[in-house]
């Protein structure tokens, strides 16, 4: 399926944007009509042919469908998924087996023979700013070759660093230059803070479902987890959380608050404001991840948890291998009154930064490029998100159940009936597709008749083929028939 690449002055896009709103707001509701194209470029004030143009838009989107004779309606769309309890917690390890399917899947994800519907992680460079990136590598290497004969010690890169602080306030957080601290990726910014806040033997809180490399990562640790429940459009419950707090069961809590992986919520602003309350309250260390911060659908930003952190005691991690360069590992971290704990764990973990990738990327976002870039691929991930939805919608098993992401490229599908997504894993790999089973990110038994799916892929033939493929196999194992009910 083509897609019809944004502009920012094109005004089928804008108003498609616009349209596409009202549909999610709930004020076209689905099977309701769409205003006749001539109401509509009237009302407008745009030409018949822009309303056509927008009106493929939705169509590509699944959002809407032409009736003969008729006119345009809005598509029925996938129902929500269920919440489940929002106040048991369990304290559980993950079985060798969880660890050893972890491992299975990680593996299927990086074979280059196979089709990924689930990895999220985009595969080609039209979703990276790539041939900037490259000019001003070669202009830097050009002006000050002897960089590549330089480390970076911590904290890093000063220039990349005063950058972080100056766009960290689209996100609410007052940070200066010496609050922030470079590092290898995401991961390598939650393992230093879970060294800096934990001990062997303890217990940290975490969402479920939830990104499923923290399991192996807090095993490592010797840590164990309580699963706190949460809800698919809310997030995290509080009641819950607060009554662990209450009973000291957790030694810190790690959650993304904003685009989370793998539901794609976003918590609510309230909701945010009371979990940094709590964490300060209790004295016990939020590790925030805000990977999927800047790829949020909206503007202005939903602001950080570490937005309202009076204290101190939330550590905010992140990276920019979702937005510019995955190669690249560079991430950082604002570790609040446990930095002088987490700069010395970093010079006898890793130690340095790439001082030439961390400056280019530095000199990225000084020039201005990154926020156009960003504003590009936030609105080509909210549109393909969409597309998948609408593909779901017609191609997998009735009673399906997904939730509609505010950030982001990942969301969760909940399949109907008693269908084994691990099996489907295993039966869809002969057929060289890959998906991501929904028990990877939870140690309960809610995760086995799910998936997460990814949208940061060229919609081309075989990745609309292999999202087919997998509704028809789900079909057939489900024994139900595909479409909204």
């Amino acid at each position: 399926m083509s897609i019809i690449e944004p502009q920012e002055t094109t005004l089928y896009y804008q108003l498609a944007e616009t349209l596409a709103e009202t549909i999610h707001s709930g004020t076209y509701l689905p099977g309701s009509r769409l205003p006749a194209i001539r109401r509509c470029a009237s009302h407008h004030q745009v030409s018949v042919n822009t309303v056509l143009a927008a009106y493929r838009i939705l169509e590509d989107r699944g959002l809407i469908e032409a009736r003969p004779q008729s006119g345009y309606y809005v598509r029925g769309v996938l129902p929500s998924v269920k919440a489940g309890s929002r106040h048991s917690t369990t304290v559980r390890s993950p079985s060798s087996e969880k660890l050893d399917l972890i491992e299975t899947v990680f593996a299927a994800q990086n074979h280059p023979d196979y089709t990924n519907i689930s990895l999220a992680c985009p595969q080609n460079s039209d979703f990276f700013p790539t041939a900037k990136i490259r000019r001003i590598m070669a202009s830097l290497l050009r002006r000050e070759p002897e960089l590549i004969g330089r480390y970076a010690l911590p904290p890093g890169s000063q220039r990349l660093r005063r950058e972080i602080a100056r766009r960290a306030m689209d996100l609410g957080m007052a940070l200066t230059v010496e609050d922030i601290t470079l590092t290898h990726g995401c991961m390598e910014a939650l393992q230093l803070a879970l060294r800096a806040v934990t001990k062997p033997g303890g217990c940290v809180g975490i969402e479920t479902p939830t990104y499923f490399y923290l399991f192996p990562l807090l095993a490592s640790l010797g840590l164990t987890v309580v699963e706190i429940p949460t809800d698919p459009q809310h997030g995290l419950s509080l009641d819950a959380l607060e009554l662990l707090l209450q009973e000291k069961r957790i030694q810190a809590l790690v959650a993304m608050p904003t685009g989370q992986n793998p539901l794609g919520y976003t918590m609510r602003l309230e909701d945010k404001k009371r979990l940094a309350k709590l964490v300060n309250q209790y004295q016990i260390p939020l590790i925030e991840d805000g990977l999927y911060c800047e790829l949020q659908f909206c503007w202005p930003l939903s602001p950080a948890v570490k937005a309202f952190d009076t204290d101190g005691w939330v550590i905010h991690c992140t990276s920019f291998t979702k937005t510019v360069a995955p190669d690249f590992h560079v991430g950082w971290i604002a570790a609040g009154r446990f930095s002088e704990q987490l700069s010395r764990l970093k010079s006898v973990s890793s130690l340095t930064e790439s001082r030439l990738l961390s400056e280019a990327l530095g000199l990225f976002l000084e020039s201005g490029g990154y926020d156009h870039h960003l504003r590009t691929i936030r609105r080509r991930y909210a549109a393909q998100v969409d597309e998948a939805r609408g593909l779901i919608a017609r191609h997998f098993p009735k009673g399906t159940r997904a939730t509609q992401p505010c950030a982001g490229f990942v969301f969760w599908v909940e399949l109907p009936g008693s269908v084994d997504c691990v099996e489907l894993f295993h039966r869809l790999l002969q057929e060289k597709i890959c998906l991501t089973p929904g028990a990877l990110y939870t140690l309960s038994e809610r995760g086995n008749s799910a998936m997460r799916l990814s949208c940061c892929y060229l919609f081309d033939e075989r990745y609309t083929w292999a999202l087919k493929r997998t509704g028809a196999l789900a079909c057939e194992m489900s024994g139900i028939a595909a479409g909204i009910d």
